[in-house]
């Protein structure tokens, strides 16, 4: 299927959206979120794990709360949505995607996010790691590596001076906006991606890349 067939079928299915809360601290959350997408649209094939926060000082102030509660979320929420998704696939035996959210500063770290950065870096490893035993059921897992991407929270901060200076030292000289992760998304979610697994797709405006 090519990547506009894909992009077309997931917004047909889209139509049918129902919303479910959950808390991905909580396993018993995670497991009737999953139970009530399933009896609302079926067997649930693709997920998009993209719960993350960051607590933003210096290393040397950092508190065990500020390093708990990240990892908590980004990592061990990650890991409890993941797990629970992946073993709702193997009982349904249809097999499908499970993305991961992770980010540059899973790669490449930046001061004063210690945690974040440590969180990301867990869960890139934790996609290979999962991609690696999961194949054998048709589940693919992968991850996304977003840089700066505008949103709510954030864009005070970039349209200040401090914002502007760190734009300027992404290569494009901008930051992403959010509908760029779409095409990836769709990709690593859909058949288009179908010999894909345990990667990690970088969209960053070339951050990575740049010069130290």
């Amino acid at each position: 299927a090519s990547v506009r067939d894909a992009v077309e079928g997931l917004r047909d299915e889209g139509a049918g959206a129902h919303a479910v809360a959950l808390d991905v601290t909580k396993r018993e959350s995670v497991a009737a979120a999953i139970d009530e997408a399933a009896r609302a649209l079926g067997p649930v094939t693709v997920v998009v794990n993209n719960a993350g926060i960051a607590v933003t000082k210096p290393l040397l102030d950092h508190t065990d709360d500020d390093w708990d509660r990240v990892i908590g979320v980004n990592l061990t929420g990650a890991w409890r949505v993941a797990q629970a998704s992946a073993r709702h696939m193997v009982a349904h035996g249809q097999g499908g995607s499970i993305v991961n959210v992770a980010s540059i500063l899973g790669l490449r770290v930046a001061a004063q996010v210690p945690s974040y950065a440590a969180s990301k870096a867990g869960l890139i490893q934790l996609t290979k790691a999962m991609a690696l035993e999961l194949a054998r059921h048709r589940i693919r897992v992968n991850a996304l590596a977003p840089g700066y991407v505008e949103t709510g929270i954030n864009r005070e901060f970039f349209a200040s001076e401090a914002g502007q200076a760190l734009v300027r030292r992404i290569p494009q000289r901008r930051i992403g906006d959010p509908s760029e992760l779409d095409g990836a998304l769709l990709l690593l979610a859909s058949d288009a991606g179908a010999y894909m697994t345990g990667s990690v797709v970088v969209l960053d405006g070339g951050q990575l890349v740049n010069t130290l």
